[in-house]
Parts: C-alpha cells; sequence; structure tokens
C-alpha cells in the first residue's frame, strides 16, 4: 500500500523538477568585456553564456528596468 506522505514527496519532487527544467536558459557567446564599461568580464561569468555587462553594469542596468517598468 502507498503511503500518502511518500505519494506528496513524489509530487513536490516532480513539480521541482518542472521548475529547475523551465528555468531561464541563457544561450549565446560571451564578451570578454562588458559592452558598458569596458572592463574585462571574469571567467566564471562568462560562463553563463550570453554576457555582455559585468555585474556592476548588469545590476545598474536591471534597477533602470526595474524603476521604468513602475515596480
Amino acid at each position: 500500500m502507498v503511503d500518502l506522505v511518500d505519494m506528496a514527496e513524489e509530487l513536490r519532487a516532480q513539480q521541482m523538477q518542472e521548475k529547475l527544467n523551465s528555468r531561464a536558459q541563457f544561450e549565446g557567446e560571451s564578451r570578454y568585456g562588458c559592452a558598458e564599461c569596458g572592463t574585462e568580464i571574469p571567467a566564471q561569468r562568462r560562463a553563463i553564456g550570453g554576457v555582455t555587462r559585468c555585474v556592476q553594469c548588469q545590476t545598474h542596468f536591471e534597477a533602470q528596468q526595474k524603476h521604468f517598468r513602475g515596480v
């Protein structure tokens, strides 16, 4: 007999896997230098794929986007 707790745990695991699979996928070649300020983008950040800005410029860009959306 299947235990309800086991069934709930299996459902939770399936839902978690679906969320992980549906998250944003970054594709494309990353730049070596930031498109905004020109500083070198660290290798770990470039490994993400499709990176065009350093962390500081990306943070600033996202803050501006949030501001312009009115959120």
